[in-house]
């Protein structure tokens, strides 16, 4: 699909970019970023999906090896959550394709300010142990409904996966920010790849935009996730939330009144 942006547009989603890679790699909710800038700049909102998705990939990507060189996450331990996630954003990204866009319009806005209200007002939770669970079959029972469910949920729509995969980790897992964050950047690059496939299919995701951003994404990434290892990542929450709720009301406000 073609669509032109002038080059002071450009530069601006590049920004936000960096920013939402960084707050992504720490915390996550990048999405919650991205998505509404997108939308800002013109963009339909399955082009949106679909170009964030190419977009977010890359900062995904990036994070998800930061932390698997430091030992941060172990692959074969996650083997479960890794197939149910696939199999739920396949499924997310199947149905958002059949749901039409003035409905997608409205939803959508409204959808992000839910997320950036709950991610305010919930509490995060306390660090418990620097090590994986035990493996039984509660676990693994967990892992495939963890991945089912926030891998629909990436598929479906997106922003804030990052953060629900590292708050949910916490709770069930007992682990601390540093694991759980770990495991919530490689999920999160499984969800954004398979998502990706789809829309590339559909015809729902702008090159030039995408790779743009993505590059832009890659070094807000890097240097979150580095900075996330060394520092932890509460200190960004107040500017992030702050920022994610004025851009939500705005495209809640263009949509309904």
């Amino acid at each position: 699909m073609e669509l032109a942006l002038s080059l002071d547009i450009l530069l601006a989603l590049a920004a936000v970019a960096f920013l939402a890679g960084f707050v992504d790699a720490i915390a996550g909710g990048g999405g919650l970023l991205t998505i509404p800038a997108l939308l800002t700049a013109g963009l339909p909102p399955h082009l949106t999906l679909g170009t964030n998705k190419l977009a977010a990939t890359f900062g995904s990507g990036t994070a998800s090896w930061a932390f698997y060189r430091k030992k941060l996450f172990d692959p074969t331990f996650w083997k479960r959550s890794f197939v149910g996630t696939f199999v739920g954003a396949m499924v997310g990204t199947l149905a958002v394709s059949a749901i039409s866009v003035d409905w997608l319009e409205r939803v959508l806005p409204l959808l992000i300010l839910a997320i950036a209200v709950h991610t305010l007002f919930s509490r995060s939770p306390k660090e418990e142990q620097h090590q994986l669970p035990k493996p039984t079959r509660t676990i693994h029972r967990r892992q495939w409904g963890q991945g089912l469910a926030i891998g629909f949920y990436d598929g479906f729509a997106g922003p804030g996966t990052g953060a629900f995969w590292t708050a949910s980790s916490m709770a069930l897992y007992r682990m601390n920010i540093l694991l759980s964050s770990g495991l919530a950047r490689s999920m999160n690059f499984v969800s954004n790849a398979t998502s990706l496939g789809f829309f590339i299919g559909l015809g729902y995701v702008h090159f030039g935009i995408g790779i743009s951003m993505g590059l832009s994404l890659m070094a807000g990434a890097w240097l979150g996730a580095h900075s996330a290892i060394r520092f932890g990542g509460r200190f960004i929450r107040p500017v992030f939330i702050t920022v994610v709720m004025v851009m939500a009301l705005k495209l809640a406000w263009d949509a309904w009144l």
